[in-house]
């Protein structure tokens, strides 16, 4: 699995699919994302109500008849695009291992996870497959509220002054080859700090072209997107 982009162009990711063209974590939305040239669609995997993996952001709202791990892994595995599976909860990482080897995905997928150990768990059962730490987590969409918004640029301001170091830690703990970060917390020095160890950056999510522009400039691996469309002719 790629994760680095080297001299090429920045990796194009759709987010839960393509969520601003189709419903986020559904087939027609990993389908929307795929008929957009994307490198990787990402999609969130939780344990369904009878105990199988679904794609839903959270077990408490689970869609009605949604997709299985298995049926968006066989969709990209026939698509020839790469998965980029993000872990909602820990526990079942053994059975997320078997279901990319039984679709022949763990060459073409990253997991990704807020959870260390639950990833360290994961590379037990397949060593090989990329892994991804993700932070920070915002379940609540405390970023998106305007009245909150002179705060969460406080945080981030300070947050991205210790980044740069702070992320090696978490790197080594997890044992990921990448650091999944929300795109107001990438920085050149963050970028700089990934680098030097061989990790990459991946940013989410970036739903404005220019600030595609300015992260991909910046060394930013891939972008994660729910609108896909702002990566057209990043191909080359």
């Amino acid at each position: 699995m790629r994760v680095l982009r080297g001299e090429g162009p920045v990796l194009r990711i759709g987010h839960r699919g393509a969520a601003a063209l189709a419903p986020e974590n559904t087939i027609p939305a990993l389908r929307a994302a795929v008929e957009l040239g994307v490198d990787l669609v990402e999609f969130d995997v939780v344990k369904g109500r009878e105990g199988q993996l679904v794609l839903a952001h959270s077990a408490a709202h689970l869609p009605l008849g949604g997709p299985s791990l298995d049926d968006a892994l066989g969709y990209l595995a026939e698509a020839g695009v790469g998965a980029h599976v993000d872990l909602k909860e820990s526990g079942f990482e053994a059975e997320v291992a078997r279901a990319l080897q039984r679709h022949e995905m763990v060459a073409r997928s990253l997991v990704s996870s807020l959870d260390w150990s639950s990833l360290r768990d994961l590379r037990a059962h397949e060593p090989s497959v990329a892994i991804g730490i993700s932070y920070p987590e915002d379940r609540y969409g405390v970023g998106r509220r305007r009245a909150l918004a002179p705060l969460v640029s406080a945080g981030l301001f300070a947050m991205q002054r210790v980044l740069p170091r702070l992320v090696l830690r978490w790197l080594a703990h997890a044992g990921a080859s990448a650091a999944v970060l929300h795109h107001a917390l990438v920085t050149p020095a963050v970028v700089r700090s990934c680098h030097s160890r061989g990790a990459a950056v991946w940013a989410w999510t970036v739903n404005d072209a220019e600030v595609a522009t300015r992260l991909a400039d910046w060394g930013a691996d891939a972008i994660i997107t729910d609108d896909p469309r702002i990566l057209r002719g990043r191909s080359t």
